[in-house]
């Protein structure tokens, strides 16, 4: 086999001398397996929880049933990473319990000791999750979900339930979970952010063991295709100026722009008790559609990182690379599923009005200029240039031996983005995998589109002006994509 070798478009790729025809099928573990995405080494993955940054480490926890490929009794899983390319597996942190299953949630480092778990001078991290009562679910009542609390002293890697839980008791709503704490400097509290079936409710506690409601957001607010889920509210620096706006995450699982799930964003302020629109933002909203985190098919349930920010005041994400309409249906048995590539989420002000602006982390694309892998197959981080034609569509195709292709670009005509997985490779374990090509909105109109792809050997990850669209989707060929082809 030849070494992999660098393009000057920032592309790896590496060429078999041998005869394809000879060669034996790729397995599963060779054509899906994420090179560089993270993917547990086997069964069912879902929703990022617990993500929290401390002493170099990032910890990513995640809704995990470990006893099939499908969806089950949900625990935490547990990885970590230095750099969030390279990750490493740990044992099961939380398991399901008498209260129930370990639903999503959140974790933070209470360096205060304000919860008081803090013992011989070892600052607790503190996770917050959602327990799921089966028994409750199947008698049809509503009361079935609580939120509850664990701790940990040794940064994240074991952990002890409080015993006073649950520390919010259901106030008679069905769909209530994931809770997403942050501490508010302003009001001197910790704030958690509630998904409430169709809004979201806000909590405040001094020392995450007492909470008090503040506020709901929602009802007549963005999108109701379905159940809102996984908040996440934090505040971001407007680039170039020093104006802070809050920033508030919801999914919604069905009623993406493009099918089935997806996350909406809202841009607002928060003053420690209610979250309010920004005026003009609440103009756009009701005049647009598309206040959307990723309009591609493959990116929910995703929420930043606690403990850290960037420099300029920005906030680090990762998302779960599925959607529900065909998550349990994917073609690969031994895992299912895989985390977005980490991405840096900011928010600039445009003559459209507030937009945000998520683009992968710098550390991953520094790891991915110097990969080197042993497979057949096109992967990294490819910079993006497309010469805006009035008639045409100007884009890319990937492609393999087999004839198979993966083509995304720019439609003039419809003056939208789009990515066809139509003839991608596998597509008939779902009706709703690629049904139609995926489409996102253009924000600016200038005459060049710049942009990047980050592409595995199952998802394509592109980012075009500087953020501001963001397609995500995954595909299953029957042989790697060994070759890509610009349209002009």
């Amino acid at each position: 086999m030849k070494k992999f070798f660098l393009f000057s478009l920032i592309i790896l790729v590496i060429a078999c001398q041998e005869n394809p025809e000879k060669k034996p099928q790729m397995s599963e573990e060779k054509l899906y397996r994420p090179a560089f995405h993270f993917t547990p080494k086997k069964s069912w993955m879902n929703d990022p929880n617990g993500m929290f940054y401390y002493k170099g480490t990032y910890h990513l926890y995640f809704q995990y049933y470990p006893d099939d490929n499908v969806w089950g009794p949900m625990h935490w899983g547990h990885a970590s990473s230095k750099d969030m390319v390279n990750w490493e597996e740990y044992p099961i942190a939380l398991y399901p319990d008498e209260m129930g299953y370990i639903f999503s949630g959140s974790a933070v480092v209470d360096h205060n000791n304000t919860s008081g778990f803090g013992q011989n001078g070892k600052t607790p991290t503190v996770a917050i999750f959602t327990h799921h009562n089966m028994e409750k679910e199947k008698a049809a009542q509503v009361d079935v979900e609580t939120q509850s609390i664990a701790y940990s002293l040794d940064e994240g890697m074991t952990w002890t339930k409080y015993a006073g839980n649950p520390v919010i008791e259901n106030p008679e709503i069905r769909d209530f979970r994931d809770p997403k704490v942050i501490w508010d400097d302003n009001s001197n509290q910790w704030i958690m952010a509630l998904a409430a079936h169709d809004n979201v409710r806000f909590y405040a506690s001094p020392n995450l063991k007492d909470w008090s409601y503040l506020s709901n957001f929602g009802f007549d607010k963005g999108h109701y295709g379905g159940v809102w889920e996984c908040p996440d509210l934090f505040p971001l620096k407007v680039a170039g100026s020093d104006e802070i706006k809050w920033v508030l995450f919801v999914s919604i699982n069905p009623g993406g722009p493009n099918g089935g799930s997806a996350t909406q964003y809202f841009v607002g302020d928060f003053d420690g008790t209610n979250f309010v629109l920004d005026q003009d933002f609440a103009k756009d909203l009701e005049n647009r559609n598309d206040f959307w985190v990723d309009f591609g098919r493959d990116n929910y349930a995703g929420v930043t990182w606690q403990n850290i920010q960037r420099d300029n005041g920005n906030r680090l994400f990762i998302g779960w690379m599925s959607n529900w309409d065909y998550a349990q249906e994917v073609p690969t048995h031994a895992w299912r599923s895989a985390m977005t590539i980490a991405r840096e989420i900011g928010l600039i002000k445009t003559t459209q009005g507030y937009r945000l602006t998520n683009i992968p982390v710098e550390e991953a694309k520094q790891t991915l200029d110097s990969l080197t892998l042993d497979s057949e197959t096109l992967l990294g981080n490819m910079k993006l240039e497309l010469a805006v034609d009035s008639m045409k569509k100007v884009g890319y195709i990937l492609s393999n031996k087999l004839g198979e292709k993966l083509e995304f670009g720019f439609d003039p005509v419809k003056q939208n983005f789009y990515i066809d997985r139509t003839v991608a490779g596998k597509n008939d374990f779902s009706e709703k995998f690629a049904p139609q090509l995926s489409y996102a909105p253009r924000f600016t109109e200038e005459k060049n589109i710049q942009g990047s792809m980050i592409l595995d050997k199952t998802s394509i990850e592109l980012f075009w002006d500087d953020g501001r669209t963001v397609m995500t989707e995954i595909f299953f060929p029957n042989a790697p994509f060994n070759q890509i082809t610009k349209i002009e």
